[in-house]
């Protein structure tokens, strides 16, 4: 089994749909011949032509309603908006039509397009280019929102995405297109099952939506946590000796309550990590459904650690990152109180 970094194994999922599915289309702009900007679509307009794998206008709103259009008709678009930050413009499409559609025309219709984006910090892209806006998506019903954390799951679920009958929006954390990652910025690479350089199998695969990862078992607290942060909450329990159970979500919406429940039961303390900014966050939903779904068996009140709610700044990112040491810090909280 090949080893991938994520932009490979990406790559080797709409390889595998574009292959196996005459409807599939995959379109955004410079994702044709330059092979997006990451380089996730290089060599599939080559292989498959310029009528499956296409560049267009910058224009968002326009990829997004195109793709909607097609969906209808029985297509399965995959479509690039090329930062995260870019895609408000195509907001309208995919909050009052590609989400709405099904309900809309009473099940006579849907959208099955998957809209793909690079989210998140850690490479210095400055305000406008290190946005995570996935709050924003799970908000809104008829979309379903992702995010993987290794190129394993990043392939299995983008195929799943992709035969998916409605529209999900698929979130791509930069930090980890290229390779392994340890939590911190200046440490040297050090290695563990699930980090971002994995063995990837070639073919067909795919992960259900909807279902979490316990990526390390424990006994004394919950963390729940996705994308980069996965990685930092590993690092974080690591250093610290907290006997920690780590669940990534991978899939914000639908989200695996099941497996979060039986974890903060099993652990009674909770701590939510993400990189998006605090209020408003995705952390407080998560907060809100353990304490719904688990306040009988909390010890400690539910710990969340988020970026600042500042734009996020060029000079001090690794600031803005809620690294090793606040997450450690916020286990040691909810084992003390």
């Amino acid at each position: 089994m090949p080893s991938m970094t994520m932009i490979q194994a990406l790559n080797s999922a709409m390889d595998v749909m574009l292959e196996r599915d005459p409807n599939v289309l995959v379109f955004g702009e410079d994702v044709g011949y330059f092979g997006g900007v990451f380089r996730c679509t290089a060599g599939l307009q080559k292989k498959y032509g310029i009528n499956r794998v296409f560049d267009t206008p910058i224009a968002e709103g326009g990829i997004v309603g195109a793709a909607v259009g097609m969906g209808a008709y029985g297509l399965r678009p995959v479509v690039e908006i090329q930062f995260a930050d870019y895609i408000y413009p195509a907001m309208d499409q995919l909050t009052s039509e590609a989400a709405r559609l099904r309900y809309r025309s009473g099940g006579e219709f849907s959208a099955p397009i998957t809209v793909r984006s690079p989210c998140g910090g850690g490479i210095y892209g400055g305000q406008t280019h290190s946005q995570s806006p996935e709050a924003l998506f799970a908000h809104v019903c008829g979309l379903k929102t992702v995010m993987p954390s290794n190129p394993y799951d990043a392939k299995g679920l983008l195929i799943a995405a992709i035969e998916d009958d409605d529209p999900v929006v698929f979130f791509e954390p930069k930090r980890l297109y290229n390779g392994p990652f340890d939590g911190h910025h200046d440490r040297p690479v050090k290695p563990w099952a699930g980090h971002p350089l994995g063995e990837v199998p070639e073919g067909y695969y795919r992960i259900p939506l909807g279902q979490a990862a316990i990526l390390r078992p424990g006994s004394a607290v919950t963390v729940l946590c996705y994308g980069t942060m996965v990685h930092v909450a590993l690092a974080a329990v690591e250093e610290s000796g907290v006997d920690a159970e780590v669940i990534d979500l991978r899939t914000l919406v639908p989200l695996d309550l099941e497996t979060i429940e039986n974890s903060v039961r099993k652990t009674g303390r909770c701590v939510v990590v993400h990189e998006a900014t605090r209020t408003g966050g995705f952390g407080a939903e998560l907060s809100a459904q353990v304490q719904e779904a688990c306040f009988d068996y909390l010890e400690a009140p539910i710990e969340r650690l988020t970026g600042w709610d500042t734009p996020y700044p060029l000079a001090h990112e690794w600031h803005y990152f809620p690294g090793p040491a606040r997450v450690g810090a916020a286990l040691k909280r909810a084992l003390e109180y």
